[in-house]
This record gives structure tokens, C-alpha cells and sequence, in this order.
């Protein structure tokens, strides 16, 4: 099995890549705000690391979507 479709390391990494560092706030959110925001100043290392964080949540909605369309396929 590869690793981007097992549902229990991918949520892991969600927790973990996806939200590090915690404090003040997750990362991937003060990124995504910046980008909602005109990213304005954003460098290439600051676009880098908004898909390095949200690579793990691409994986979670390429699963959900997978395994809801899988279960409907047979209908």
C-alpha cells in the first residue's frame, strides 16, 4: 500500500506537517490568510511552504473523494 492512501498516516501528517507549528496559530492557516490577503510579499520560500503544509491535506480530500465515489460507483 502506498503511503498517500493509507487514511491513518495521512490524517497523522494533516496533524502533524499540516498544522505545524501550533503556536500562535497553525501555519498553514497564517499562510492561507496571507494568500486570501493578496500575498503581497510572498517569496518563493513562502509559496513553497504553503504547499509543503497543505500537500497532507490534498492527500485527505484526494481520499475522501476516492472512497465516496468508490462507494457510489457500483450504484
Amino acid at each position: 500500500m502506498r503511503p498517500w492512501n493509507d487514511w491513518k498516516l495521512v490524517i497523522l501528517a494533516c496533524l502533524l506537517l499540516g498544522l505545524a507549528p501550533f503556536v500562535p496559530e497553525p501555519h498553514l492557516l497564517g499562510k492561507l490568510r496571507w494568500v486570501a490577503g493578496g500575498a503581497i510579499g510572498m517569496k518563493p520560500l513562502d509559496w513553497f511552504d504553503l504547499v509543503w503544509h497543505g500537500l497532507p491535506w490534498v492527500f485527505l480530500l484526494r481520499l475522501v473523494f476516492l472512497k465516496t465515489f468508490a462507494s457510489t460507483k457500483g450504484l
